[in-house]
């Protein structure tokens, strides 16, 4: 491959933080990689901060130097998109990836994907993480379609979200690629001195949910999971860590009412990309007692580390954990968490789980994840070549 084969990814990149930031940065790691030219075209605004719920939407971490990005796109600013998107038309970009994750976008990366297409070069491919968003608003679909219709083709990381797209009047070739692993969070650390480190007590065992706190992601079901007899029957404790995106005063009165408090640690600010491994490596067994999902970047730090999981039965994630072999996957509810999280500690689960996670994470490459993405395009140019 030569460098002159030049690819724009769009959706957020640094300065902002979070897993769509670290997907998208380790995406054009991999296109750069391969001998491409990758150009990421993140947001100067991406939420007004009245719609943003958490404390802060800007890392502190230092600049990537390897990438090129440029801050540009104003989510409200019917202006903005038309400069924006004559901009990238005029680089030619043989392939413009848009990450699409949220109704809100819909009019902002539709118009700027509609201006790129005028160039009759550019092929479109959506990387959807939700088609359907977790928490609705009686205008989504509305957003939503308007986005879609803009796009040649799609990815999606979750089956269960790629037959949500049949639900609206779209065409175009789709694939599915499972979530690559998220290797960017550094090496395997002893979990001893992650414990140290975190000033947490070795002489426990340690369950870890870690991300943004939505009602949806389920920690109220985790705590009375913590609750359980059989859980309260091991020297177990409870690592939250991540920020609250939604009101923190029910979980406390929840904590407060089980009697739980001394076997719950909260870390509750967003964790920088420096210290991720540190909870990981620290943690014996990962949760996700989602209410609703579609597919989660915390399975795949999970693989990346070697930690076995729980999950629940819903949208997608139990198509990433094969159930007794790399983790197991319930029901969301806190009798059935209770009861896997006992099991993994009573039958001392760790050594065969581990042994499978090891061999299972292989196949989540971001090489396969470009594969995919390149087939998707092909299939787009034939369409087009008959049209």
């Amino acid at each position: 491959m030569t460098t002159t084969k030049r690819i724009v990814i769009i959706g957020p990149a640094y300065p902002l933080r979070g897993g769509l930031a670290t997907y998208n940065e380790r995406l054009a790691r991999e296109f750069v990689h391969q001998g491409y030219e990758a150009i990421l075209y993140t947001f100067r605004l991406q939420y007004p901060g009245f719609l943003f719920p958490g404390k802060t939407q800007y890392s502190t971490d230092p600049a990537p130097g390897d990438l090129d990005i440029r801050v540009r796109i104003n989510s409200i600013n019917p202006w903005n998109w038309i400069i924006v998107g004559r901009e990238i038309s005029k680089l030619k970009p043989e392939l413009v990836i848009i990450r699409f994750w949220l109704p809100f976008m819909g009019p902002c990366l539709g118009t700027i994907a509609r201006i790129i297409r005028q160039n009759r070069i550019t092929s479109i491919i959506t990387i959807a993480d939700n088609i359907i968003p977790h928490e609705p608003r009686f205008f989504d679909r509305w957003l939503t379609c308007y986005y879609l219709k803009s796009s040649d083709g799609f990815l999606f990381m979750s089956r269960s979200v790629m037959k949500d797209l049949d639900k609206f009047p779209v065409s175009g070739p789709r694939t599915y690629c499972p979530h690559p692993l998220y290797d960017t969070y550094g090496d395997i650390m002893d979990q001893i001195s992650s414990r140290t480190h975190l000033g947490l007590d070795p002489k426990y065992l340690y369950l870890l949910f870690f991300g943004f706190i939505r009602d949806y992601k389920g920690l109220d079901v985790l705590l009375l999971a913590m609750a359980e007899n059989r859980i309260k029957s091991l020297p177990i404790r409870l690592i939250v860590a991540g920020e609250y995106y939604t009101d923190r005063k029910p979980y406390d009165e929840l904590i407060e009412k089980l009697g739980i408090g001394d076997r719950v640690i909260a870390y509750n600010d967003f964790i920088p990309n420096g210290e991720v491994a540190r909870f990981f490596c620290a943690a014996d067994l990962v949760v996700q007692p989602y209410k609703d999902a579609t597919q989660s970047g915390v399975t795949q730090i999970a693989y990346h580390f070697n930690r076995p999981m729980v999950i629940t039965n819903v949208g997608g994630l139990a198509e990433m954990v094969p159930d007794g072999r790399a983790g197991y996957v319930v029901e969301p509810d806190p009798v059935k968490l209770a009861e896997a999280v006992a099991d993994y500690f009573e039958h001392h689960r760790e050594e065969e789980f581990v042994r499978f996670i090891r061999e299972e994470k292989k196949k989540y490459s971001w090489n396969h994840m470009i594969v995919r993405i390149f087939a998707v395009k092909e299939e787009t140019d034939k369409l087009k070549s008959r049209s």
